[in-house]
């Protein structure tokens, strides 16, 4: 009496786990890209209309301050390096092949996170032909310290497939493989934002030779920014630097004041105000808190931004830093949105699965991954706000639906969003003073 329900047990075990088994095959095949939509996806997440092509662009920016070798307040200059990464609509042959990103983890001369190289596949295609016969506003994306042109692919190739020309800065001496001493991040950071914008509107001009000729809006531009780039988009966006700032730099530099180029009392940096410039997008902006910015240089913020924070974030600071910021730029037409008990990865791609090898330093993990949330579901809802942001501001598109929502996403579902996915969030919106 008692066998038949033993067997029939063990059938029923049999079964569930060949039915495991089925599903374990079917998720590791599942080609599940950085920046696919989860489920839950919101709507502006969803790629564009075009395919992506995706080039790599050597720049040299001549006769630049080499404050790695400054002395006694003298400044010799070189002939700085920057290497780009450009994503834009592209025409694509039938057997074409996806791009394969080559990245490392750890930090240069870190011996406890050494280098450690990796890949992973995007849904771009390398070298592949522009599409002409039209102009694309222009996007430029500056990283983290230390980080890579390869750190927001989900975004990059997201935006380049809605009809962008999306342009990734590899920053010299911030990169995982080239990190160098601070100040070169503080003092040339805005300097290359400005430094690509200028080199992207050569490159998109009639006669320049390459195949971005003709394709590239530098008039309608956009530039995104996160931590140490964030730090560098809103000054190029008009938020001049501190007198306090130019104090710090001189003490880690022997003297040098080549950053009071960038302060706002500096009546030169007043003239690099662009007009190109239509939006800014500052994730987890560093350097509030640190001084960088005070009352006076905050009111120079006169282009719409978007802020995105989280509210834990022990980098760049929450209250007394990113929120800081949005309140302080009282001239600026401005979002801001939080991921509630996040920390500072509120940008990155997730993180790579090498990254989860036993043994290794738990920080290539943290580098990317927020500890209470899903990097993934970050990345898809990123897109939508981006996309509804920069669509508001380089396309005209009537975007105020997914952008005018209530505070809290607890009360009542976003527009967007599928019924109870927009929970833990919260969206502020001020408009300027003047």
């Amino acid at each position: 009496m008692k066998i038949r329900p033993l067997l029939l047990s063990l059938s029923l075990i049999a079964f569930l786990l060949n039915g495991f088994a089925i599903t374990s095959i079917n998720a590791q095949t599942h080609d599940f890209l950085y920046g696919d939509p989860m489920p839950d996806a919101p709507e502006l997440s969803a790629r564009g209309e075009f395919k992506v092509g995706v080039q790599t662009i050597n720049l040299v920016n001549k006769d630049q301050v080499d404050i790695l070798n400054s002395k006694e307040g003298k400044d010799p200059v070189y002939n700085r390096p920057i290497t780009i990464e450009v994503w834009y609509p592209a025409n694509i042959g039938e057997n074409a092949n996806t791009v394969i990103y080559n990245e490392v983890m750890g930090t240069a001369g870190d011996t406890l996170r050494p280098l450690t190289p990796f890949t992973f596949k995007g849904r771009a295609y390398r070298d592949a032909q522009p599409k002409t016969g039209t102009k694309f506003p222009l996007v430029v994306v500056s990283h983290g310290y230390v980080g890579s042109r390869y750190l927001m692919t989900y975004l990059t190739e997201n935006l380049a497939s809605k009809g962008y020309i999306v342009a990734a800065i590899g920053h010299t001496d911030s990169t995982f493989k080239d990190a160098n001493a601070f100040q070169s991040t503080l003092l040339n950071r805005p300097k290359d934002i400005r430094f690509v914008i200028n080199e992207m509107e050569k490159l998109g001009a009639q006669g320049s030779k390459s195949n971005l000729e003709g394709l590239v809006d530098a008039n309608n531009t956009a530039i995104i920014g996160y931590s140490m780039g964030g730090y560098g988009v809103l000054n190029v966006g008009g938020a001049g630097y501190s007198e306090a700032l130019m104090g710090f730099f001189a003490g880690m530099t022997g003297g040098s004041t080549a950053i009071s180029v960038n302060t706002a009392n500096n009546e030169e940096y007043k003239k690099l105000t662009d007009d190109r410039i239509k939006a800014i997008v500052a994730f987890a902006p560093w350097g509030m808190e640190r001084g960088v910015w005070d009352a006076e240089g905050l009111k120079g913020l006169k282009t719409p931004t978007f802020f995105v924070a989280g509210s834990q974030d022990d980098i760049s600071g929450y209250e007394k830093g990113i929120k800081a910021i949005y309140e302080g730029a009282v001239n600026a037409d401005r979002f801001m949105l939080t991921y509630k008990n996040a920390r500072h990865n509120v940008a990155p791609n997730p993180p790579p699965a090498e990254a989860l090898a036993p043994g290794l330093h738990i920080d290539e993990y943290f580098r990317y991954a927020e500890p209470s949330w899903d990097q993934r579901k970050i990345n898809n809802i990123n897109q939508h706000f981006v996309t509804a942001f920069l669509g508001k501001h380089l396309k005209n598109q009537e975007n105020s639906k997914f952008l005018e929502v209530q505070e809290n996403s607890n009360e009542k579902d976003w527009t967007g969003f599928k019924p109870r996915s927009s929970t833990g969030m919260e969206l502020l919106h001020a408009n300027p003073t003047n």
